[in-house]
């Protein structure tokens, strides 16, 4: 029983650990999308605030290079003029105060009635050095918060002569942005918050200490008590601050170097905290419900271990009767093992009589292509005797490249005599090479290449129109070349010797793709027994009437999966139509 409670223990503290490990890597993993808004809310509301006091510093250097202040400092204009011009400047731009000054820093004209006579601070030294100043201070009087901008009116002769001075209100800046959701605030080089868009960060420090004298009666606070950690490299506080400062806050900072200020925001960790929970939820239920499965099988098995025992007599007598059983099984196994082997011997038999009837098919129909060979490779070679005698009279006319065009053609109908032969072959080991997308214009063009010489010495005449688009049909190039050229050879064959011989040909695209050849012979005798081997209807013992060539044609074009049939024109002579697939037609499996 100790055993098993230390085992419990153990596997739930495991399970604790593992739960926490998970809960980190989830807590750490929301970070990265934390920090992304987190970047791009600072950001923007770093913009913001920096281009509205850009405005400001424009609206300086503006009023600076207008001729009426220069007049004025120059002493050539009246106060009264002049602040009227200012007033309307500010009115415009929302400006808290907008003074003219000579170099020292006097008044010469504002858009107060009771200002100040005489200005100082960082603004008009830097100003008064010849380039734009600005500073950030809270007013004595008004309490208000100012950043001031001083753009200095240079004399004719190079020196600086005036300056103009142009002071916003922070507090009507961050009216803009005082309801977003992320807490955002500045602080100066002394690390003293001046502008936030929540109210009660203002005028706290980290730093600092609380009753310190800052920017002319401004007090400083104590920063809100809060603890600084590190995650993966983060800053992350523990903030006590009320309810519109998150409590758990990623710290990020963004240097402002254009207004002399650092923007900083605290993004809550609300979201990555509950994933990590959700987390560390998950892989705690998934460890007690694989804790407790693991549990029950124990229980069930220390129950089996029990029953064991008691069923451990039972066993014995069952035993007994086990190998009693057992010695009747083996002899009857032995039996069995004499009759499989008895069987196995007879398969054996019968397999080689199977092999040996193939075989034999195989070399029945190997004699049958051969009978017909001289059939199919009659008219390649016609073509190439025609060639060759072209190229031999080519060179002794001097014509070595017309002779090398013929020689070549005579290799191209040698390399495809190979071919056929090899698909005879293929035919006779009911083989064939692989059915693909075939240019049916393509293969009747080159058909009529190979017999256009017979065609010319017998004085066929042709009707033919190649197709102005490809018509691709499923089969295969040569087989489908050997099935047109027999019945092109066919129809030239039945013409012969007679008046008016023509053959015609045509490619009917559609579904399916129809080739038709017709002929002006005398037309088919028997047009039922015309695919069948042997028929012909040429003279016996003539090399070209054995009578197979329709025969091989039909089993070729059903290869396909097409269709083959002939009938007598009505005009006279035959027509022969092949239908094929078109290659893009799906195939049923």
């Amino acid at each position: 029983m100790t055993r098993r409670l230390l085992v419990i223990l153990l596997y739930l503290g495991a399970a604790a650990l593992l739960s926490a490990a998970a809960g980190w890597g989830g807590f750490v993993s929301a970070l990265d999308e934390v920090e992304r808004r987190g970047q791009s809310d600072l950001r923007l509301t770093s913009q913001r605030l920096t281009t509205q006091l850009q405005s400001y510093a424009e609206l300086a250097v503006a009023l600076a290079d207008r001729p009426e202040p220069r007049a004025q400092v120059a002493g050539r204009g009246a106060k009264e003029w002049i602040s009227a011009l200012l007033q309307r400047h500010a009115d415009m731009t929302g400006s808290a105060a907008i003074y003219l000054t000579d170099e020292a820093g006097r008044v010469l004209g504002s858009t107060e009635a009771e200002g100040p006579a005489l200005l100082n601070g960082p603004e008009i030294v830097r100003a008064r050095q010849g380039a734009l100043g600005s500073s950030h201070r809270v007013d004595q009087a008004s309490g208000k918060r100012l950043y001031s901008y001083a753009a200095p009116i240079f004399a004719p002769a190079g020196p600086v002569m005036g300056m103009v001075v142009v002071r916003a209100d922070l507090r009507l800046i961050e009216l803009d942005w005082a309801g977003d959701p992320v807490p955002v605030f500045f602080t100066d080089s002394d690390g003293i918050v001046f502008v936030a868009n929540r109210t009660e960060l203002l005028f706290m420090s980290r730093e600092g200490a609380g009753g310190e004298a800052v920017h002319e009666g401004a007090q400083v606070k104590p920063f809100f008590g809060f603890r600084p950690w590190q995650a993966e490299g983060r800053d992350l506080w523990w903030v006590d601050g009320g309810p519109y400062i998150p409590g758990a806050a990623l710290h990020l900072v963004q240097d402002l170097p254009v207004i002399g200020m650092r923007g900083e925001a605290l993004i809550s960790l609300s979201p990555a905290l509950r994933l990590g929970a959700l987390a560390a939820a998950a892989v705690a239920a998934l460890c007690l419900g694989f804790g407790a499965f693991l549990f029950l099988l124990s229980e069930r098995r220390r129950a089996l271990a029990e029953r064991l025992g008691v069923e451990a007599r039972a066993n014995a007598v069952l035993e007994a009767r086990v190998e009693k059983r057992t010695a009747a099984l083996q002899a009857a196994n032995v039996r069995l093992e004499g009759e499989v082997h008895e069987r196995k011997e007879a398969e054996a038999a019968l397999r080689r009589a199977q092999a040996e009837l193939v075989q034999a098919g195989k070399l029945s129909a190997l004699g049958q292509m051969s009978a017909g060979l001289s059939h199919e490779l009659n008219q390649p070679l016609m073509a190439i005797r025609s060639f060759a005698e072209n190229a031999e009279s080519f060179l002794e006319r001097g014509s070595p490249e017309k002779a090398a065009q013929n020689l070549g053609r005579i290799g191209d109908l040698a390399r495809r005599m190979g071919r056929i032969i090899r698909n005879l072959r293929a035919f006779a080991r009911q083989e064939s090479e692989p059915i693909g997308r075939v240019d049916l214009g393509a293969v009747v063009e080159t058909v009529l290449e190979m017999v256009e010489g017979r065609m010319g010495q017998l004085g066929v005449a042709l009707d033919w129109a190649a197709p102005e688009a490809p018509v691709m049909v499923r089969g295969g190039e040569v087989r489908l070349q050997q099935v047109v050229l027999n019945l092109v050879s066919n129809g030239i064959d039945a013409m012969a010797g007679r008046e008016g011989a023509q053959l015609g040909i045509a490619v009917m695209p559609g579904t399916p793709v129809r080739l038709v050849v017709r002929d002006t012979g005398p037309g088919i005798a028997e047009p039922d027994r015309i695919f069948d081997p042997f028929y012909s209807t040429k003279e016996v013992g003539a090399s070209e009437g054995m009578g197979l060539g329709l025969s091989i044609s039909y089993g070729l074009v059903q290869s396909f999966g097409g269709n083959i049939r002939g009938v007598n024109r009505e005009g006279g002579g035959a027509e022969f139509t092949v239908e094929l697939q078109p290659a893009d037609m799906e195939v049923a499996a």
